[in-house]
């Protein structure tokens, strides 16, 4: 079966956006066994999306377009599809209707112009669209089943999921096979390390396709079983599992696809702990991380961070003493500040952090990319120090984030702390 994706949007071309929606759409087909042939992207030029569609029309047995359903002017996607099919565009009742709802839900006043997302290609097949104003809409261009969705992410996603992805996998006519994904989510080695850690699993695993895919500071293990019924899959899966146990077993943070903070979030409810944090060189992005995670109000106390030397004295109540003497960036300092807060806080469990994200500040003996780590609870506080001389700013401070929190997550589970 050829997919094509086509992505509209004047500002897809000049850089101002990127094309996120393509690499849903892409990702979502893939997970389910199905190829993307082409990606394509253009701008709001009517003559341009119409040739577009026409020719995509003539090669392709599925197309997905995303934008140009709104209601201004340089929205085209409509008024394209019914040049290229050779039909007019018709009011659609149920589109408007939708829309008015949407607007007294939010409370909000509908102005004229959004009439205009009203009007469909005559014939064309709407797709609801339950969290926006746009309808999107199903045409046949040619021999091409197009599937036209709005540009906003969030609406985009929801409509793709739970419409237009289970209208293309019976179209595929694949339900004599199944296909099952599953994540696995590692931290500490690179992606080449990983991908030759697992590379012959589809030799050892037959049905089962392994890749990788990293999302920084993380490196995902992506499982694909393709089978005849849910059993087969299953087992196939399980199979493919176990060898990456075996090999990256101790670089596994989750076996479903979880990332570290939530995995982090999920041992503390588990154990009914609560979590207090002291941060210096990771400026609350530990704080930011774990708070994104619905129900952190259960374990999530407070951060501090204790950035100048004078707020780790003032606000925790480091002994300057022992900052004059070892420096911010020491296993004293860290310690004090773990202890601190949790003393403070009465937390079951405080986490502190202080380092040289750089570029500047470092020095032989405490290079660019030192970090040093504690973990305070019950009457005891551990310690970690590790160098990260890789990467910018950002991403050390990424980093900085992530291996605390995974010297927490080992804390909590009782295991060895590694990090190479």
């Amino acid at each position: 079966m050829n997919i094509e994706i086509l992505a509209t949007g004047d500002e897809l071309l000049t850089g101002a956006l990127s094309d996120t929606n393509s690499a849903f759409i892409a990702e979502g087909l893939s997970q389910n066994h199905l190829k993307v042939n082409r990606l394509h992207a253009v701008g709001d030029d009517l003559q341009l999306i119409t040739s577009l569609l026409l020719e995509i029309g003539q090669r392709s047995d599925l197309l997905i377009v995303t934008g140009g359903l709104g209601p201004t002017p340089d929205d085209l996607s409509a008024e394209a599809v019914a040049r290229a099919s050779g039909k007019k565009l018709e009011y659609n009742t149920d589109a408007y209707n939708e829309m008015c709802s949407f607007f007294e839900r939010i409370k909000r006043p509908m102005n004229a112009s959004n009439k205009k997302q009203a009007y469909l290609p005559e014939g064309a097949q709407r797709i609801p669209n339950p969290i926006g104003t746009a309808s999107g809409f199903i045409a046949q261009i040619n021999k091409c089943r197009s599937y036209f969705l709005p540009g906003v992410p969030h609406e985009m996603k929801k409509m793709f999921n739970s419409y237009v992805l289970p209208d293309i996998l019976q179209q595929a006519s694949i339900s004599d096979q199944i296909t099952k994904a599953q994540t696995i989510t590692c931290f500490g080695p690179s992606e080449s390390t990983i991908g030759d850690a697992i590379k012959d699993i589809p030799t050892k695993v037959p049905g089962v396709r392994a890749g990788t895919r990293s999302k920084f500071p993380e490196i995902q293990i992506k499982l694909y079983a393709t089978g005849t019924n849910k059993e087969d899959v299953n087992t196939l899966l399980k199979k493919a599992e176990h060898l990456c146990i075996d090999r990256m077993g101790k670089y596994i943070i989750s076996l479903h696809g979880e990332s570290m903070q939530k995995v982090v979030g999920d041992l503390l409810k588990k154990e009914g702990a609560t979590l207090s944090i002291a941060e210096s060189c990771t400026g609350g992005l530990i704080a930011h991380l774990m708070t994104q995670i619905p129900g952190s109000s259960d374990f999530f106390l407070c951060s501090a961070v204790t950035y100048a030397n004078e707020a780790k004295t003032n606000i925790l109540g480091v002994p300057s003493e022992t900052i004059l003497k070892n420096g911010a960036v020491s296993q004293e300092t860290v310690q004090e500040m773990a202890i601190r807060i949790r003393q403070k806080m009465n937390s079951d469990f405080a986490l502190a952090t202080s380092g040289i994200a750089g570029p500047a500040g470092g020095s032989p003996e405490k290079p660019v990319g030192t970090i040093c780590m504690a973990v305070a609870y019950d009457s005891d506080v551990c310690f970690q120090k590790i160098v990260l001389p890789f990467g910018t700013r950002t991403q050390k401070k990424e980093l900085f984030a992530m291996v605390a929190m995974d010297m927490l997550r080992r804390t909590l589970l009782k295991i060895p702390y590694i990090f190479e």
